[in-house]
């Protein structure tokens, strides 16, 4: 099957995933550029409050909103779980930025795609196929030569 028509038969959700990674790697570009001479959590509120504004504008304005009292526990137990770990997520990211190149740093956070086949795997049931698994571990090996010391 030709690359396009591979790329086709995700139905959307490829590119989705495409200009989210577009976006994560401006994330690092713009976060590395803007810490400079300012605390890396102090930036990190900043940034979080930048979204909220946006998606809470976003969420408004397309009739989105709904009370969040209305889900479920155990929907609005997993949401918030997702919350504090994008949380600490941040505030580590942007601390390694503040103290490491962004072109090391990045992928090494990346490392969180191998950790997510393997979470989904354990909790979800998922099962990648072989094909998948090798493109994982070509994740992993990319974050540990990252890694090592010269």
């Amino acid at each position: 099957m030709p690359l396009l028509e591979t790329i086709a038969a995700y139905n959307g959700w490829f590119y989705w995933a495409l200009l989210s990674a577009v976006f994560a790697a401006l994330t690092a570009i713009f976060a590395k550029l803007g810490l400079v001479g300012v605390d890396s959590d102090f930036a990190t509120l900043l940034r979080t409050f930048v979204i909220v504004v946006v998606l809470g504008g976003l969420v408004g304005v397309m009739g989105k909103w709904s009370n969040p009292l209305n889900l479920s526990p155990k929907t609005l137990g997993f949401l918030v779980l997702s919350g504090l770990a994008t949380g600490a997520s941040w505030i580590c990211y942007f601390r390694a930025l503040s103290i490491g190149e962004a072109s090391k740093v990045a992928p090494v956070d990346k490392l969180s795609l191998v950790l997510v086949a393997i979470f989904a795997v354990i909790f979800l049931g998922e099962r990648p196929s072989a094909r998948e698994w090798l493109g994982i571990s070509l994740v992993g090996a990319g974050v540990v030569i990252l890694g090592l010391k010269r």
